[in-house]
């Protein structure tokens, strides 16, 4: 009986290596290669899918099919509506989901895939824009495309020249590269990123306001100027916040004492039995603005080098407070 053989045993290493830079070598020409095939066919797909009334339908079979979801995804995420609609679905009934005022993003290495071309007359019967991005100018994708975008690679990096790999490359960054160019027409900004990704880290950077995740009410931490020091070291230690604010009569804020404020009052040896929290604050503390972002609050208490910050609101009282562990629950930091 024979066993077959390990193949962690047979692995010629210096082949695997020299494969891996072959594919990087081949898939790196097949994408600066596009640089010379754009001209203003690229200009003119922007321009339909910009104007667009409805939303930019991205199909493709197989491989294409694979990138053709990931393009549809990133238009979507950057401010052209997008979908992804499966051409051998679209012909049993998702082609309803095709309107005139949609620009149709047809996605085919060699533009002959018989499930997205059975539908191409429909398509042009309906009357909605296509957008061809092939490897083969003579296709009938490319004939029924009114702009024709190319992804022609020379090879794939696959040995055997068989498994789609620098042609896909290809279409992923051409994908790249209208979605850039879109954003760009667009004006999309960095906030407009974050709200269409709110559960990720930008979303949570540019979004979340200090008023979101700050303390208030009787989580702040406050006693009046004339409050002894016991009194001060109770409600730190109530409050859990490593500070206090201190107020005057009429409930604006005069000053905070923090932890390193007890400290350095050790170090120095005051007599602390009898003095009030006016004596021992720290006078013009720093604040933020309730309606400041909250990633603002983390910048300005690395800027200070402080763990908390008191929060006030648009007429200039004491609304809430948060440190440092508030800023990293909220992912913020």
């Amino acid at each position: 009986m024979s066993t077959a053989p390990n193949p962690t045993t047979s692995i010629d290493a210096a082949r695997v290596l020299q494969l891996a830079h072959d594919t990087l070598d081949v898939e790196a020409a097949a994408v600066l290669g596009l640089k010379q095939t754009l001209d203003d066919s690229f200009v003119q797909a922007l321009r339909l899918l910009l104007t667009v009334q409805g939303r930019v339908v991205v199909m493709g079979m197989g491989k294409s099919g694979h990138i053709g979801r990931k393009v549809a995804a990133t238009l979507a995420s950057t401010g052209t509506p997008a979908l992804f609609v499966h051409p051998g679905e679209a012909s049993h009934g998702d082609l309803g989901m095709i309107k005139p005022v949609d620009v149709v993003l047809a996605i085919s290495n060699s533009g002959e895939s018989d499930e997205l071309n059975v539908i191409l007359p429909l398509i042009k019967r309906l009357g909605a824009p296509l957008v061809a991005m092939t490897g083969n100018p003579q296709s009938t994708l490319a004939r029924y495309a009114q702009v024709f975008l190319s992804t022609h690679v020379e090879k794939e990096a696959c040995p055997l020249n068989l498994a789609p790999t620098a042609s896909t490359t290809a279409q992923l960054a051409l994908g790249d590269a209208l979605a850039v160019a879109l954003l760009d027409a667009r004006g999309f900004k960095a906030d407009d990123f974050a709200r269409s990704h709110p559960g990720g880290a930008l979303g949570r950077k540019l979004l979340t306001l200090v008023a979101d995740i700050m303390r208030s009410g009787d989580l702040v931490p406050r006693v009046p100027l004339t409050a002894g020091f016991g009194e001060v070291m109770r409600e730190m230690s109530a409050k859990g916040l490593g500070a206090t604010a201190v107020l005057d009569a009429d409930e604006r804020l005069r000053g905070i004492f923090t932890d390193g404020d007890l400290r350095r009052l050790i170090e120095k040896g005051t007599d602390l039995r009898n003095v009030t929290a006016a004596e021992v604050m720290h006078s013009n503390p720093v604040t933020i603005a309730s309606s400041a972002l909250a990633v603002d609050a983390a910048e300005l208490m690395e800027r200070q080098r402080i763990t908390s910050v008191l929060v006030l609101d648009a007429q200039g009282n004491l609304c809430g407070a948060l440190n440092s562990n508030d800023l990293m629950r909220a992912k913020v930091i």
